[in-house]
């Protein structure tokens, strides 16, 4: 049931009797009135504060095109997921979506999506690590829209008061400078010092530093857990020891009262964080301290560093962000490729950046001076260079979650860690059943289609 106000339109979900207010277009009376008008519209659904934004873009693409109207939905994060696959299931997509880059790997397996030409824009301007996100089963599936990853906030004055001019860039290093910090002794309000924030409560961490050695996480094309690999337990024999040897405190972030505030009491010195908290940090950090925190890209294992092309070249992280992809039910796909290509160009990129925080990921939009000059945002464009997708399987941020659950029961003594990699293998291989099932269905009706076409060609 819809009912259509003034103000925008509100959707009561019959499956979770809850009501998801979004903005949408002035439409006062039924649900046919508003779909006769709505069928020659262009439907983009975008989330959070993207939606709220992009219509304020979307200013000189009606300019340039129009011939093209817009109707802009804005979904909250929160219900965004179960919304699409709803629409979906009801058939009712919209023709272009806003899509965080681990989902699409799910709406492909799904049959929703429509596979793009690269030619939609130049791939060559993207960070490859970004792009890759968008490709599954060796087809483009979405576009890039704006990226993330993680890296380090550091407290610079920190670092320097424990002997180092700058942060390291491997691990061995950065555990030495971890321990020169603690060595500093409590914080000037007498609490314990720790060197490293790593939160038990998220796997984004633990997932960037396993996956910079380059050994996937999941084996055979996403069939099984590779947890049990020497990669895999060399990295989590290293964030155990930061968690035993005190550099870490094993808590949740929800057990830090105030992040913001322990940061600027040095209760820690490194946080592995994303974009986002470049604007916290300016805002919530005391003036006095806004020239003593800086950011810079993870280090990388020794032997990934010793083996590396450069010398000093940063770790990889996780190649994160959202993507616009484009349904395969739509009736207007030369107008979505329009918009999207649109939305993708630099200077529109660069307005976006301006509007949200967003980071843009192509690498000629960086050359404006509000990211070229910006020494916090720098460090993640360094990054960006240096990422990897997580596994393209539509069940990742099931199994991500499980390594989550089981890490914090190992930091906490209620399971073994020597225990840990195969019981992640075990619960990963169970959560994979059902895509081995299904790549071995396809690759029993692909071999049973060769004869049939011989014949037909006899």
């Amino acid at each position: 049931m819809r009912a259509f106000v003034a103000a925008g339109w509100v959707d009561v979900s019959v499956t979770r009797r809850s009501w998801l207010v979004r903005a949408g277009t002035l439409c006062v009376a039924t649900l046919g009135a508003c779909a006769a008008r709505d069928e020659h519209r262009l439907r983009l659904w975008a989330m959070g504060r993207e939606g709220q934004v992009v219509a304020e873009l979307l200013q000189g693409f009606t300019q340039e095109r129009p011939d093209i109207a817009v109707r802009v939905d804005q979904l909250p994060w929160s219900a965004a997921h179960e919304k699409l696959l709803t629409a979906f299931a009801g058939d009712a997509t919209p023709d272009i979506a806003q899509l965080g880059n681990t989902w699409l790997a799910e709406f492909v397996a799904l049959g929703a999506l429509q596979a793009l030409q690269p030619a939609v824009v130049p791939q060559a301007d993207y960070f490859p690590g970004i792009w890759a996100t968008n490709v599954v089963g060796g087809q483009l599936f979405g576009v890039p829209w704006y990226v993330d990853t993680r890296l380090l906030f550091y407290r610079r004055d920190l670092l320097q008061q424990a002997g180092h001019a700058a942060p390291a860039t491997t691990w061995s290093a950065w555990v030495r400078q971890m321990q020169d910090i603690v060595q500093l002794g409590p914080t000037a309000a007498g609490t314990r010092r720790h060197a490293l924030l790593l939160p038990l409560n998220e796997y984004d961490p633990l997932v960037a530093l396993a996956m910079q050695h380059g050994e996937p996480l999941l084996r055979d094309g996403g069939r099984y857990g590779n947890f049990r690999s020497a990669a895999f337990v060399q990295t989590l024999d290293f964030v155990l020891g930061l968690y035993r040897s005190g550099l870490a405190p094993a808590a949740t972030n929800n057990q830090v009262a105030n992040l913001w505030q322990e940061f600027a009491r040095g209760s820690f010195s490194f946080y592995i964080t994303g974009p986002w908290n470049i604007g916290e940090f300016r805002r919530r950090l005391p003036t006095e301290l806004q020239g003593a925190w800086a950011t810079a890209p993870l280090p990388a294992p020794d032997a990934v560093a010793a083996a590396a092309a450069a010398p000093g070249a940063p770790g990889s992280s996780l190649a994160g962000g959202s993507s616009l992809a484009v349904f395969a039910r739509s009736k207007k796909k030369p107008e979505a490729l329009a918009l999207i290509e649109y939305l993708s160009r630099p200077l529109v990129q660069q307005r976006f950046h301006a509007l949200t925080g967003n980071l843009p990921p192509r690498r000629s939009a960086w050359w404006s001076p509000a990211l070229a000059n910006d020494a916090p945002t720098q460090a993640f464009a360094r990054q960006l260079e240096h990422v990897r997708p997580v596994p393209q399987v539509p069940e990742w941020e099931r199994i991500a979650t499980e390594l989550r659950i089981v890490l914090e029961q190992v930091v906490h003594g209620k399971l073994d860690a020597a225990q840990m990699p195969a019981l992640l293998d075990a619960r990963a291989d169970q959560m994979l059943e059902k895509r081995r099932w299904m790549l071995q269905r396809a690759a029993a009706a692909a071999t049973a289609a060769v004869p049939a076409q011989r014949g037909a060609q006899a």
